[in-house]
Protein backbone atom coordinates (compact mmCIF):
# COMPACT_ATOMS: atom_id res chain seq x y z
CA UNK A 1 0.00 0.00 0.00
CA UNK A 2 1.12 3.20 -0.76
CA UNK A 3 1.78 5.98 2.03
CA UNK A 4 -1.10 7.77 1.85
CA UNK A 5 -3.83 5.38 0.27
CA UNK A 6 -7.14 6.68 1.17
CA UNK A 7 -5.77 10.10 1.70
CA UNK A 8 -6.66 13.58 -0.65
CA UNK A 9 -3.03 14.69 -0.18
CA UNK A 10 -1.98 17.08 -2.79
CA UNK A 11 -0.35 15.15 -5.94
CA UNK A 12 2.41 17.46 -6.10
CA UNK A 13 3.10 16.28 -2.33
CA UNK A 14 2.88 12.97 -3.12
CA UNK A 15 6.69 12.03 -3.87
CA UNK A 16 7.86 13.90 -1.44
CA UNK A 17 9.94 13.43 2.11
CA UNK A 18 10.09 15.69 4.97
CA UNK A 19 12.50 18.17 5.18
CA UNK A 20 15.54 17.70 7.21
CA UNK A 21 19.31 17.44 7.54
CA UNK A 22 20.12 14.08 9.43
CA UNK A 23 20.11 13.96 12.99
CA UNK A 24 22.82 11.11 14.19
CA UNK A 25 24.10 10.72 18.06
CA UNK A 26 27.61 11.44 17.06
CA UNK A 27 30.18 13.15 18.51
CA UNK A 28 31.02 15.91 16.01
CA UNK A 29 28.62 17.54 14.72
CA UNK A 30 29.00 19.78 12.00
CA UNK A 31 26.06 19.47 9.50
CA UNK A 32 23.10 22.19 9.86
CA UNK A 33 26.01 25.54 10.47
CA UNK A 34 24.82 26.26 14.31
CA UNK A 35 26.52 28.07 16.30
CA UNK A 36 29.06 25.31 17.93
CA UNK A 37 29.64 27.83 21.59
CA UNK A 38 26.28 27.46 24.35
CA UNK A 39 25.05 30.67 26.10
CA UNK A 40 26.81 31.17 28.98
CA UNK A 41 25.35 30.08 32.81
CA UNK A 42 24.32 34.11 33.39
CA UNK A 43 22.47 34.16 29.96
CA UNK A 44 20.90 30.71 30.90
CA UNK A 45 19.51 32.13 34.12
CA UNK A 46 18.40 35.06 32.57
CA UNK A 47 16.31 33.30 29.98
CA UNK A 48 15.11 30.78 32.50
CA UNK A 49 14.01 33.51 34.28
CA UNK A 50 11.98 35.33 31.54
CA UNK A 51 10.30 32.29 30.55
CA UNK A 52 9.28 31.77 34.48
CA UNK A 53 7.29 35.63 33.97
CA UNK A 54 5.78 34.19 30.87
CA UNK A 55 4.68 31.03 32.45
CA UNK A 56 2.72 33.22 34.88
CA UNK A 57 0.49 34.54 32.34
CA UNK A 58 0.14 31.51 29.73
CA UNK A 59 -3.99 31.80 30.06
CA UNK A 60 -3.46 34.53 28.34
CA UNK A 61 -3.06 34.62 24.65
CA UNK A 62 0.29 36.32 23.53
CA UNK A 63 0.87 39.77 22.72
CA UNK A 64 -0.37 39.35 18.96
CA UNK A 65 1.87 42.12 17.21
CA UNK A 66 4.81 41.63 20.12
CA UNK A 67 6.21 45.13 19.58
CA UNK A 68 8.30 45.10 22.12
CA UNK A 69 10.56 42.60 20.60
CA UNK A 70 10.49 44.05 17.25
CA UNK A 71 11.72 47.28 18.89
CA UNK A 72 13.92 45.37 20.06
CA UNK A 73 15.22 43.69 16.97
CA UNK A 74 14.91 47.05 15.07
CA UNK A 75 17.56 48.74 18.11
CA UNK A 76 20.06 45.02 17.41
CA UNK A 77 20.38 46.18 13.30
CA UNK A 78 21.10 49.80 14.33
CA UNK A 79 23.64 48.78 16.21
CA UNK A 80 24.96 45.46 14.08
CA UNK A 81 24.46 47.30 10.43
CA UNK A 82 23.07 50.78 11.25
CA UNK A 83 19.60 50.73 9.91
CA UNK A 84 17.87 53.07 11.24
CA UNK A 85 14.49 51.03 11.31
CA UNK A 86 11.11 51.29 13.56
CA UNK A 87 9.28 48.49 15.37
CA UNK A 88 7.12 48.39 12.84
CA UNK A 89 9.49 47.80 10.22
CA UNK A 90 10.51 44.27 11.88
CA UNK A 91 8.61 41.34 11.24
CA UNK A 92 9.18 37.99 13.59
CA UNK A 93 8.29 34.56 13.17
CA UNK A 94 9.02 30.84 14.11
CA UNK A 95 12.81 30.92 12.29
CA UNK A 96 13.05 32.64 9.26
CA UNK A 97 11.65 29.11 7.46
CA UNK A 98 8.14 30.54 9.03
CA UNK A 99 9.16 34.42 7.91
CA UNK A 100 10.15 33.15 4.37
CA UNK A 101 6.74 31.11 4.27
CA UNK A 102 4.62 34.34 4.96
CA UNK A 103 6.37 35.89 2.16
CA UNK A 104 4.84 33.17 -0.27
CA UNK A 105 1.77 33.28 1.52
CA UNK A 106 1.37 37.27 0.80
CA UNK A 107 3.02 37.45 -2.65
CA UNK A 108 3.22 34.23 -4.46
CA UNK A 109 0.25 31.95 -4.91
CA UNK A 110 -1.66 30.18 -7.97
CA UNK A 111 -0.48 32.13 -11.44
CA UNK A 112 2.81 33.77 -9.69
CA UNK A 113 6.10 33.00 -9.90
CA UNK A 114 9.01 32.95 -7.70
CA UNK A 115 12.66 33.25 -8.74
CA UNK A 116 15.81 32.58 -7.70
CA UNK A 117 19.30 31.23 -8.67
CA UNK A 118 20.90 28.11 -8.10
CA UNK A 119 22.59 26.47 -6.17
CA UNK A 120 20.96 27.87 -3.35
CA UNK A 121 19.02 27.49 -0.31
CA UNK A 122 17.15 24.13 -0.76
CA UNK A 123 14.05 24.85 1.02
CA UNK A 124 12.81 27.50 -1.47
CA UNK A 125 11.12 25.47 -3.44
CA UNK A 126 9.03 24.30 -1.16
CA UNK A 127 7.80 27.63 0.28
CA UNK A 128 7.46 28.31 -3.36
CA UNK A 129 5.48 24.66 -3.69
CA UNK A 130 4.09 24.67 -0.20
CA UNK A 131 1.70 28.13 -1.60
CA UNK A 132 0.96 26.99 -5.11
CA UNK A 133 3.29 29.41 -6.26
CA UNK A 134 5.25 28.35 -9.72
CA UNK A 135 8.88 27.73 -9.05
CA UNK A 136 11.96 29.20 -11.46
CA UNK A 137 15.07 28.85 -11.25
CA UNK A 138 18.07 30.82 -13.31
CA UNK A 139 22.07 29.50 -12.52
CA UNK A 140 25.02 30.99 -10.89
CA UNK A 141 28.08 31.10 -12.40
CA UNK A 142 30.50 27.90 -11.72
CA UNK A 143 32.17 30.23 -9.45
CA UNK A 144 29.26 30.53 -7.78
CA UNK A 145 28.38 34.03 -7.86
CA UNK A 146 25.54 36.14 -10.12
CA UNK A 147 25.89 37.58 -13.37
CA UNK A 148 24.00 40.60 -12.67
CA UNK A 149 23.11 41.07 -16.26
CA UNK A 150 21.48 37.45 -16.75
CA UNK A 151 19.82 37.76 -13.25
CA UNK A 152 18.26 41.29 -14.88
CA UNK A 153 17.53 39.51 -17.28
CA UNK A 154 15.80 36.75 -15.94
CA UNK A 155 13.60 38.83 -13.54
CA UNK A 156 12.74 40.80 -17.02
CA UNK A 157 11.79 37.44 -18.84
CA UNK A 158 9.78 35.60 -15.93
CA UNK A 159 8.09 38.71 -14.37
CA UNK A 160 8.14 36.99 -10.39
CA UNK A 161 6.22 38.42 -7.83
CA UNK A 162 9.16 37.29 -5.32
CA UNK A 163 12.67 36.90 -5.83
CA UNK A 164 14.85 35.39 -2.94
CA UNK A 165 18.43 35.75 -2.67
CA UNK A 166 20.78 34.77 -0.16
CA UNK A 167 23.48 36.11 0.89
CA UNK A 168 25.81 34.88 2.05
CA UNK A 169 24.72 32.17 0.14
CA UNK A 170 23.90 28.65 1.37
CA UNK A 171 25.44 26.26 0.56
CA UNK A 172 28.29 27.86 -0.96
CA UNK A 173 28.84 30.56 1.49
CA UNK A 174 29.23 33.42 -1.16
CA UNK A 175 27.96 37.05 -0.18
CA UNK A 176 26.65 39.21 -3.28
CA UNK A 177 28.24 42.91 -3.64
CA UNK A 178 25.94 45.57 -2.95
CA UNK A 179 25.40 47.02 -6.73
CA UNK A 180 24.05 43.62 -7.49
CA UNK A 181 21.73 43.81 -4.80
CA UNK A 182 20.64 47.31 -5.98
CA UNK A 183 20.62 46.28 -9.35
CA UNK A 184 17.91 43.73 -8.78
CA UNK A 185 15.75 45.84 -6.40
CA UNK A 186 15.28 48.40 -8.59
CA UNK A 187 14.32 46.17 -11.56
CA UNK A 188 12.20 44.14 -9.29
CA UNK A 189 10.67 47.40 -8.11
CA UNK A 190 10.03 48.48 -11.69
CA UNK A 191 8.11 45.17 -12.48
CA UNK A 192 6.06 45.27 -9.31
CA UNK A 193 7.41 42.41 -7.65
CA UNK A 194 9.10 42.06 -3.71
CA UNK A 195 12.91 41.24 -3.30
CA UNK A 196 13.82 39.26 -0.64
CA UNK A 197 17.85 39.21 0.81
CA UNK A 198 18.12 35.98 2.80
CA UNK A 199 20.99 37.27 5.40
CA UNK A 200 20.29 34.67 7.83
CA UNK A 201 24.51 34.76 7.66
CA UNK A 202 24.88 38.02 7.81
CA UNK A 203 26.73 38.47 11.22
CA UNK A 204 29.42 36.47 9.77
CA UNK A 205 30.33 38.34 6.73
CA UNK A 206 33.33 39.93 6.35
CA UNK A 207 34.73 42.90 7.41
CA UNK A 208 33.44 45.74 5.35
CA UNK A 209 30.52 43.82 3.39
CA UNK A 210 27.25 46.21 3.43
CA UNK A 211 24.39 44.75 4.69
CA UNK A 212 21.44 44.98 2.28
CA UNK A 213 19.75 46.97 5.21
CA UNK A 214 21.59 49.94 3.99
CA UNK A 215 18.73 49.59 0.61
CA UNK A 216 15.66 49.83 2.70
CA UNK A 217 14.89 53.49 2.95
CA UNK A 218 15.18 53.24 -1.26
CA UNK A 219 13.34 50.23 -2.33
CA UNK A 220 9.60 49.72 -0.31
CA UNK A 221 9.68 46.42 -2.49
CA UNK A 222 12.69 44.91 -0.29
CA UNK A 223 13.00 42.57 2.33
CA UNK A 224 16.19 41.25 4.33
CA UNK A 225 15.68 38.00 6.37
CA UNK A 226 17.56 37.48 9.32
CA UNK A 227 17.39 34.98 11.94
CA UNK A 228 18.94 34.25 15.74
CA UNK A 229 19.72 30.52 15.25
CA UNK A 230 22.86 31.25 14.18
CA UNK A 231 25.48 33.76 15.28
CA UNK A 232 23.15 34.25 17.95
CA UNK A 233 23.81 30.58 19.14
CA UNK A 234 19.86 30.14 19.34
CA UNK A 235 18.89 27.57 17.22
CA UNK A 236 16.70 25.82 19.49
CA UNK A 237 14.76 28.95 20.31
CA UNK A 238 13.55 29.02 17.01
CA UNK A 239 13.25 32.79 15.98
CA UNK A 240 13.73 34.44 12.93
CA UNK A 241 12.81 38.10 11.93
CA UNK A 242 12.88 40.53 8.70
CA UNK A 243 13.30 44.43 7.99
CA UNK A 244 11.38 45.72 5.65
CA UNK A 245 9.05 48.80 4.72
CA UNK A 246 6.21 49.58 6.73
CA UNK A 247 3.40 48.46 3.93
CA UNK A 248 5.25 45.03 3.46
CA UNK A 249 5.15 44.15 7.02
CA UNK A 250 1.48 45.00 6.63
CA UNK A 251 1.34 42.61 4.14
CA UNK A 252 2.93 39.55 6.34
CA UNK A 253 0.51 40.84 9.13
CA UNK A 254 -2.65 39.82 7.14
CA UNK A 255 -1.70 35.88 6.23
CA UNK A 256 0.17 34.85 9.55
CA UNK A 257 -1.94 32.61 12.33
CA UNK A 258 -3.48 34.62 15.07
CA UNK A 259 -0.82 34.59 18.04
CA UNK A 260 1.80 32.84 16.12
CA UNK A 261 4.86 33.77 18.41
CA UNK A 262 4.31 31.96 21.64
CA UNK A 263 4.60 34.22 24.97
CA UNK A 264 7.65 32.01 25.86
CA UNK A 265 9.67 32.51 22.11
CA UNK A 266 9.24 36.44 22.75
CA UNK A 267 10.40 35.81 26.23
CA UNK A 268 13.52 33.86 25.46
CA UNK A 269 14.01 35.90 22.22
CA UNK A 270 13.99 39.45 24.23
CA UNK A 271 16.55 37.96 26.76
CA UNK A 272 18.91 36.86 24.09
CA UNK A 273 19.01 40.07 22.76
CA UNK A 274 19.86 41.55 26.38
CA UNK A 275 22.73 39.10 26.17
CA UNK A 276 23.69 39.96 22.57
CA UNK A 277 27.37 40.61 23.29
CA UNK A 278 27.97 37.56 24.50
CA UNK A 279 26.18 35.45 22.42
CA UNK A 280 27.92 37.18 19.19
CA UNK A 281 31.34 37.13 20.65
CA UNK A 282 32.32 34.28 18.56
CA UNK A 283 31.71 35.13 15.43
CA UNK A 284 35.19 36.52 14.77
CA UNK A 285 36.43 33.34 16.36
CA UNK A 286 34.82 31.51 13.72
CA UNK A 287 35.23 33.59 10.76
CA UNK A 288 38.95 32.83 11.50
CA UNK A 289 38.37 29.34 12.23
CA UNK A 290 36.26 29.57 8.79
CA UNK A 291 38.94 30.91 6.48
CA UNK A 292 42.12 28.64 8.00
CA UNK A 293 39.74 26.06 7.01
CA UNK A 294 39.40 27.30 3.48
CA UNK A 295 43.48 27.61 3.46
CA UNK A 296 43.47 24.06 5.19
CA UNK A 297 41.41 22.03 2.42
CA UNK A 298 42.99 24.31 -0.50
CA UNK A 299 46.37 22.93 0.47
CA UNK A 300 45.11 19.46 0.60
CA UNK A 301 44.63 19.67 -3.16
CA UNK A 302 40.64 20.50 -2.83
CA UNK A 303 38.83 22.90 -4.18
CA UNK A 304 37.56 25.23 -1.02
CA UNK A 305 35.19 28.39 -1.75
CA UNK A 306 35.18 31.77 -0.44
CA UNK A 307 32.66 32.51 2.58
CA UNK A 308 31.15 34.66 4.19
CA UNK A 309 29.32 32.24 6.11
CA UNK A 310 30.47 29.60 8.92
CA UNK A 311 30.46 27.16 6.63
CA UNK A 312 33.02 26.01 3.93
CA UNK A 313 31.87 23.91 0.74
CA UNK A 314 34.72 22.11 -0.39
CA UNK A 315 35.34 19.62 -3.36
CA UNK A 316 35.24 18.15 -6.06
CA UNK A 317 34.74 14.37 -4.86
CA UNK A 318 34.37 11.47 -7.56
CA UNK A 319 31.96 9.81 -5.15
CA UNK A 320 31.24 12.46 -2.37
CA UNK A 321 28.50 10.06 -0.32
CA UNK A 322 31.71 7.66 0.06
CA UNK A 323 33.21 10.43 1.54
CA UNK A 324 30.61 11.67 3.54
CA UNK A 325 29.85 8.20 4.79
CA UNK A 326 33.71 7.78 5.60
CA UNK A 327 33.82 11.03 7.74
CA UNK A 328 30.14 9.64 9.37
CA UNK A 329 32.08 6.23 10.40
CA UNK A 330 34.80 8.51 12.40
CA UNK A 331 31.91 10.45 14.17
CA UNK A 332 31.69 13.61 12.21
CA UNK A 333 28.58 14.45 10.65
CA UNK A 334 28.67 17.08 7.95
CA UNK A 335 26.27 17.69 4.94
CA UNK A 336 25.97 16.41 1.65
CA UNK A 337 24.41 19.15 -0.22
CA UNK A 338 25.07 21.74 -3.35
CA UNK A 339 26.13 20.10 -6.52
CA UNK A 340 27.48 16.45 -7.16
CA UNK A 341 31.03 16.11 -6.15
CA UNK A 342 30.63 18.79 -3.02
CA UNK A 343 30.42 18.85 0.81
CA UNK A 344 29.55 21.49 3.31
CA UNK A 345 31.56 21.41 6.33
CA UNK A 346 29.83 23.76 9.24
CA UNK A 347 32.31 25.99 11.76
CA UNK A 348 32.18 23.92 15.07
CA UNK A 349 34.68 24.44 18.17
CA UNK A 350 38.35 23.94 18.10
CA UNK A 351 38.62 19.99 19.08
CA UNK A 352 35.48 19.27 16.54
CA UNK A 353 37.56 20.91 13.77
CA UNK A 354 40.65 19.13 15.08
CA UNK A 355 38.67 15.65 14.74
CA UNK A 356 37.01 16.74 11.36
CA UNK A 357 40.54 17.96 9.53
CA UNK A 358 41.96 14.13 11.15
CA UNK A 359 39.18 12.26 9.53
CA UNK A 360 39.41 13.76 6.34
CA UNK A 361 43.30 13.72 5.65
CA UNK A 362 42.97 9.88 6.47
CA UNK A 363 40.07 9.56 3.77
CA UNK A 364 42.22 11.39 1.27
CA UNK A 365 45.04 8.76 1.53
CA UNK A 366 42.36 6.09 0.49
CA UNK A 367 40.45 5.37 -2.39
CA UNK A 368 37.26 6.86 -1.57
CA UNK A 369 38.46 10.34 -1.48
CA UNK A 370 39.64 10.21 -5.04
CA UNK A 371 39.09 13.91 -6.62
CA UNK A 372 37.57 14.86 -9.78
Amino acid sequence: MGRFDGLPIRDELKAFEPYGAPQLDVPVLLNVNENPYAPSEETVADIANSVAAAARGLNRYPDREFLELRADLAAYLGRESGAQLTAEQIWAANGSNEVMLHLLQAFGGPGRKALSFAPTYSMYPEYARDTNTAWVTGRRAEDFTLDQSKALAAISRHRPSVVLLASPNNPTGTALPIQVVEALAARTAAIGAVLVVDEAYGEFRRAGTPSALSLLPSYPNLAVARTMSKAFALAGGRVGYLAASNQLVDALRIVRLPYHLSAVTQAVARAALRHSGELLSRVEQLRTERDETVTWLRGLGLRAVDSDANFVLFGLFADRHAVWQALLADGVLIRETGPDGWLRVSIGTGAEMAAFRASLERILKTDTGRLL
